[in-house]
């Protein structure tokens, strides 16, 4: 493919070139409030391996402090028998990556109340963690997974007012969801095109997007 320009970009053509996605493909929107149990959707351009085209989940937030939150749908190359002892049942269970942080643990959400003791109300009927022993009877048993439990290995986390801060310069967009079985359900790129339909007619530049506008 032929380079048109050959030369350093001047500052000004650059900041020409930024307008031009922000207006074309809708990236310079008002990202949302951030809270627990909100949904963090990326701008279509993020680049980061962990974060391009997530939708992340947050587990844990308060204005003015940190966050803690955990990638739906970028799968890793793990199964859960790869990792966990006495996982009898044949069928792989996929895991998931959370984020950079803490990717040597296991984490998982689900929409089992107490079925699985000691767990955490992220939000309505959505949890994190509890009794592991309980959550490995229940794979173990056989019973459905897919938009019931899902397992993350890491979680990704903010410093104080550092979400805040990325919302604010159009990172991620913000948005609610009560369909707690569909953030545990399909995977990848489908997965983030599933949410940015969510978003509105606003937002569907973002589902057109090149994967880099500038290439042509």
């Amino acid at each position: 493919m032929l380079s048109l320009c050959r030369t350093p970009l001047k500052s000004s053509l650059i900041l020409l070139m930024i307008d031009f996605d922000n207006t074309i493909f809708n990236i310079d929107i008002p990202g949302g409030k951030p809270d627990i149990g909100a949904l963090l959707i990326s701008e279509p351009f993020l680049r980061e391996d962990y974060f391009h085209h997530s939708v992340i989940c947050i587990a844990d937030y308060a204005p003015d402090s940190t966050a803690m939150g955990i990638v739906l749908n970028r799968l890793t190359g793990y199964t859960l028998q790869n990792i966990i002892e006495g996982v009898k049942i044949e069928k792989p269970v996929s895991v998931y990556c959370g984020g950079p942080m803490a990717n040597d643990r296991l984490f998982f959400l689900h929409t089992l109340g107490e079925v699985i003791p000691g767990c955490r109300k992220i939000k309505d009927n959505l949890f994190v963690g509890g009794d592991f022993e309980a959550v490995r009877e229940y794979v173990n048993l056989g019973y459905p997974l897919e938009g019931y439990l899902r397992f993350f290995l890491g979680y990704s986390g903010w410093s104080r007012l550092q979400l805040d801060e990325e919302i604010s310069n159009r990172v991620w967009a913000v948005t609610e969801s009560t369909d707690y079985s569909s953030m545990l359900t399909g995977s990848e790129d489908p997965y983030w095109h599933r949410y940015v339909r969510m978003l509105g007619k606003r937002f569907r530049g973002w589902r057109f997007h090149p994967r880099n506008p500038h290439a042509n």
